[in-house]
Protein backbone atom coordinates (compact mmCIF):
# COMPACT_ATOMS: atom_id res chain seq x y z
CA UNK A 1 0.00 0.00 0.00
CA UNK A 2 1.32 3.31 -0.98
CA UNK A 3 -0.23 6.69 0.55
CA UNK A 4 0.21 9.85 -1.65
CA UNK A 5 0.00 13.68 -0.14
CA UNK A 6 0.20 16.56 -2.67
CA UNK A 7 1.15 19.81 -2.09
CA UNK A 8 2.54 23.36 -3.65
CA UNK A 9 -0.82 24.49 -5.31
CA UNK A 10 -2.17 27.83 -4.77
CA UNK A 11 -3.12 30.93 -7.11
CA UNK A 12 -0.46 32.16 -9.62
CA UNK A 13 -0.77 35.13 -12.50
CA UNK A 14 -0.13 33.57 -15.92
CA UNK A 15 3.09 33.19 -16.76
CA UNK A 16 4.21 32.47 -13.25
CA UNK A 17 5.75 28.97 -11.95
CA UNK A 18 4.73 26.46 -9.39
CA UNK A 19 5.90 23.44 -7.90
CA UNK A 20 4.16 20.54 -6.87
CA UNK A 21 5.24 17.54 -4.43
CA UNK A 22 3.79 14.38 -4.47
CA UNK A 23 4.90 12.55 -0.76
CA UNK A 24 4.55 9.33 -0.66
CA UNK A 25 4.44 6.77 2.64
CA UNK A 26 4.12 3.02 2.86
CA UNK A 27 5.99 0.72 0.82
CA UNK A 28 8.32 0.83 -1.60
CA UNK A 29 7.62 4.01 -3.80
CA UNK A 30 10.68 3.36 -5.80
CA UNK A 31 9.18 0.39 -7.23
CA UNK A 32 6.41 2.24 -8.78
CA UNK A 33 6.14 4.69 -12.09
CA UNK A 34 4.60 8.11 -10.90
CA UNK A 35 2.19 10.25 -12.96
CA UNK A 36 0.85 13.30 -12.55
CA UNK A 37 -3.12 14.15 -13.79
CA UNK A 38 -5.19 17.01 -13.52
CA UNK A 39 -8.71 18.09 -13.61
CA UNK A 40 -10.75 21.23 -14.70
CA UNK A 41 -13.82 22.02 -13.47
CA UNK A 42 -16.71 20.04 -15.71
CA UNK A 43 -14.01 18.48 -17.90
CA UNK A 44 -12.73 14.72 -16.99
CA UNK A 45 -9.73 13.78 -15.20
CA UNK A 46 -6.65 14.13 -17.81
CA UNK A 47 -2.49 12.82 -17.59
CA UNK A 48 0.27 15.14 -17.39
CA UNK A 49 3.26 13.59 -17.25
CA UNK A 50 4.65 10.52 -16.24
CA UNK A 51 8.24 8.94 -14.84
CA UNK A 52 9.25 5.71 -14.51
CA UNK A 53 10.47 4.13 -11.18
CA UNK A 54 14.33 5.03 -11.91
CA UNK A 55 13.32 8.65 -12.99
CA UNK A 56 15.17 8.22 -16.10
CA UNK A 57 12.31 7.71 -18.55
CA UNK A 58 9.71 10.54 -18.83
CA UNK A 59 6.51 11.39 -20.81
CA UNK A 60 3.99 14.15 -21.00
CA UNK A 61 1.31 15.12 -22.63
CA UNK A 62 1.62 17.69 -25.31
CA UNK A 63 -0.16 20.27 -23.93
CA UNK A 64 2.44 20.77 -21.35
CA UNK A 65 5.55 19.56 -23.02
CA UNK A 66 8.12 22.08 -23.04
CA UNK A 67 6.43 23.81 -20.14
CA UNK A 68 6.22 21.27 -16.83
CA UNK A 69 8.81 18.90 -15.97
CA UNK A 70 8.56 15.86 -13.88
CA UNK A 71 10.87 14.45 -11.47
CA UNK A 72 11.58 12.28 -8.50
CA UNK A 73 13.64 11.49 -5.05
CA UNK A 74 13.05 8.08 -3.82
CA UNK A 75 15.72 8.83 -1.19
CA UNK A 76 12.73 10.80 -0.23
CA UNK A 77 10.20 8.99 -1.32
CA UNK A 78 9.05 11.83 -3.20
CA UNK A 79 7.54 13.13 -6.61
CA UNK A 80 7.61 16.52 -8.08
CA UNK A 81 5.79 18.74 -11.02
CA UNK A 82 7.86 21.57 -12.29
CA UNK A 83 5.34 24.02 -13.58
CA UNK A 84 6.55 27.05 -15.91
CA UNK A 85 5.06 29.79 -17.61
CA UNK A 86 1.48 28.67 -16.32
CA UNK A 87 -1.61 29.41 -18.53
CA UNK A 88 -4.92 29.84 -17.41
CA UNK A 89 -5.84 26.42 -18.98
CA UNK A 90 -3.70 25.12 -16.24
CA UNK A 91 -6.13 25.82 -13.61
CA UNK A 92 -7.57 22.36 -12.54
CA UNK A 93 -7.15 20.16 -9.47
CA UNK A 94 -3.82 18.12 -9.85
CA UNK A 95 -3.20 14.52 -8.68
CA UNK A 96 -0.26 12.33 -8.40
CA UNK A 97 -0.82 8.36 -8.68
CA UNK A 98 1.71 5.26 -8.67
CA UNK A 99 1.62 2.49 -10.66
CA UNK A 100 2.70 0.40 -13.05
CA UNK A 101 3.57 -0.84 -16.50
CA UNK A 102 0.91 -4.10 -17.27
CA UNK A 103 -1.15 -5.35 -20.11
CA UNK A 104 0.95 -2.91 -22.61
CA UNK A 105 0.02 0.49 -20.56
CA UNK A 106 0.55 1.58 -17.24
CA UNK A 107 -2.08 1.39 -14.56
CA UNK A 108 -2.19 3.70 -11.39
CA UNK A 109 -3.17 2.06 -8.44
CA UNK A 110 -2.59 4.67 -5.90
CA UNK A 111 -3.83 8.68 -6.17
CA UNK A 112 -3.38 11.31 -4.01
CA UNK A 113 -6.22 13.80 -2.63
CA UNK A 114 -5.22 16.65 -4.76
CA UNK A 115 -4.00 19.91 -5.00
CA UNK A 116 -5.92 22.67 -6.31
CA UNK A 117 -3.75 24.90 -8.97
CA UNK A 118 -5.52 28.12 -9.98
CA UNK A 119 -3.98 30.46 -13.10
CA UNK A 120 -5.26 33.75 -13.37
CA UNK A 121 -5.05 36.01 -16.33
Amino acid sequence: QVQLVESGGGLVQAGDSLRLSCAASGRMFSRYAMGWFRQAPGKEREFVARIDWSGTSTYYAGTVEGRFAISRDNAKNTGYLQMNSLKPEDTAVYYCAAGNFRNGRYVYDYWGQGTQVTVSS
